[in-house]
């Protein structure tokens, strides 16, 4: 399985620092970016534009933001759990929201991790490298339960 990730996202200067973050960790598999919660369904489900495969390659993982546009982070993870095809599909919540409700619901909805968005770049660093090392080096696929974040202190 090719490894690639999709990133959902709205907000231009986060979809920024991450891709700065993405560069300076060499993370060298593709990155695509939607901006809303309507997009990342369709892009996984393959409608409309996300329809060419070639250049909206199923991701292998999902950087999810919780607070989106048209359909809520939370709802993108709910449908994307309900898909039988999507079950190996990895979910990684990438947040500001530090509300114990929302991790506790991400968690139930079976997110594999969740990490608070730091505001300093090297913490950012140290996130986008833990996200590598735990969901994108390929010695951490052999199947989506068994990289699941019991053990994250953030989650």
């Amino acid at each position: 399985m090719d490894v690639s990730v999709l990133v959902v996202e709205d907000d231009a200067n986060n979809v920024l620092l991450l891709q700065i973050a993405l560069e300076d960790t060499h993370i060298a598999c593709p990155v695509n970016f939607v901006s809303d919660g309507q997009q990342a369904l369709d892009y996984l489900a393959g409608k409309g534009q996300y329809a060419d495969r070639t250049k909206f390659p199923m991701p292998s993982l999902v950087l999810l933001d919780l607070k989106l546009p048209l359909v809520m982070g939370l709802d993108v993870l709910a449908w994307i759990r309900r898909q039988p095809s999507l079950l190996s599909l990895r979910v990684v919540i990438f947040s500001s929201s530090k509300d114990q409700s929302d991790i506790t619901r991400a968690h139930e909805l079976g997110a594999d991790a969740y990490f608070v968005k730091p505001f300093s770049m090297a913490e950012r660093r140290k996130v986008v490298k833990q996200i590598d090392r735990r969901f994108l080096d390929p010695k951490s696929r052999p199947g989506r339960r068994a990289g699941r974040s019991a053990g994250n202190p953030r989650f």
